[in-house]
Parts: C-alpha cells; structure tokens; sequence
C-alpha cells in the first residue's frame, strides 16, 4: 500500500534541524541573536551555502527568517534543500519512535521516497 503525503514545513525540532544540517555538510544551528541586513532577530541560525546571511529559525514560532535579497545574496534552492532534508529527518525520526524502520530512497527528479517498513 502506498500513502503520498504533502506537507507544509515548520521547523520546531532541534534534533531534525542539526540532522538535515549534516546531511547538507552545514555547519550546526547557532543559538543567539543574529543580524540579517535590516535587523537582528533570535533564534538557531543556519550559515546556506554562498547566502550572505544566515537564516534564522524560531522554534517556538516554527518560522524563518532570512534576507537572500530575491535571490541575489543567496539561491532559494539552498533553503528549499535545507527544508526537504529536516522534513526527511523528522519523518525518519518519527517512524523509529513508532517502531518502524525508514528507507530512503533519493528519485532521479530530487525527491526523496521514504519507506516505512516494521523491524
């Protein structure tokens, strides 16, 4: 049986975020406060490959903030990466809480198929 599954990310679990962060070769989500361009917000910050400033996520709020100025100071695809990859390992996680045993499987096309199978 097969269960296709779309969903909207909130990023409020550390554990998924530092996983996706190593699946990436990023460095680690730095607490504090940190300055994009225009202002200094608070939360874990993400350094993205050539980004000009990092992005900054509130996990109590679930939100992200970042300035990659349309595109110009850092490509959309490195978050949009960024975001598949905590969806993945917050799902993976997920499944072995509940007793299941994940696949993963990378699609020509990027995406990735996760495979529940029981232990």
């Amino acid at each position: 049986m097969s269960h296709t599954v779309t969903i909207q990310v909130q990023v409020r679990d550390l554990p998924a975020l530092i996983a996706a962060c190593r699946r990436l070769v990023l460095g680690a989500p730095v607490p504090g406060e940190h300055a994009l361009f225009a202002e200094n917000v608070r939360g874990y910050a993400v350094q993205l490959k050539d980004w000009n400033y990092p992005v900054v996520f509130n996990l109590e709020e679930g939100k992200a903030a970042y300035d990659n100025y349309n595109g110009k100071w850092g490509q959309q695809k490195e978050l949009d990466n960024l975001l598949q990859g905590y969806s993945v390992e917050l799902a993976k996680s997920t499944m072995r809480r509940r007793g299941w045993s994940p696949i993963e499987t990378l699609r020509p096309d990027g995406s990735i198929l996760l495979t529940a199978t029981a232990v």
